[in-house]
């Protein structure tokens, strides 16, 4: 799961997610973007510019997901399959899609980052 570590809410989500997954085997990898040692090379080309777009997993296959399937992805992964199943549901996705894209557009500006209003924040020193 590549995730920004600079955003308030993906980090929360993330604590989430770990304290779900932390008695399963098979560990899901979280790893932050923001840091300067994020490397794309390591994670199928996935850069830190086009990771900062949207939510990006990488399941164990080596496939990229980006957006709503991402969270799916990432939610089975932790052991939520409802959760996954939930939001994929032909019904709710749509929906699903609309609220992410909203959210994906305007995150930086809502978590109090407006300095990047082109979504190419410079990753932390």
């Amino acid at each position: 799961v590549l995730y920004d570590g600079e955003c308030p809410i993906c980090v929360k989500e993330i604590e989430v997610l770990r304290f779900v997954q932390k008695n399963r085997t098979g560990k899901v990898e979280f790893v932050d973007i923001s840091v300067p040692e994020y490397d794309g090379g390591r994670y199928r080309g996935v850069s830190y510019e086009v990771a900062m777009k949207e939510m990006t997993v990488i399941d164990e296959n080596d496939e990229v997901h980006r957006g709503v399937p991402a969270f799916a992805v990432m939610y089975k992964a932790v052991g939520l399959g409802w959760l996954a199943r939930l939001i994929s549901l032909p019904l709710i996705r749509p929906l699903m899609d609309r609220a992410y894209d909203v959210f994906a557009r305007n995150r930086l500006r809502w978590t109090g980052r407006e300095e990047c209003t082109t979504g190419q924040c410079d990753k932390r020193d």
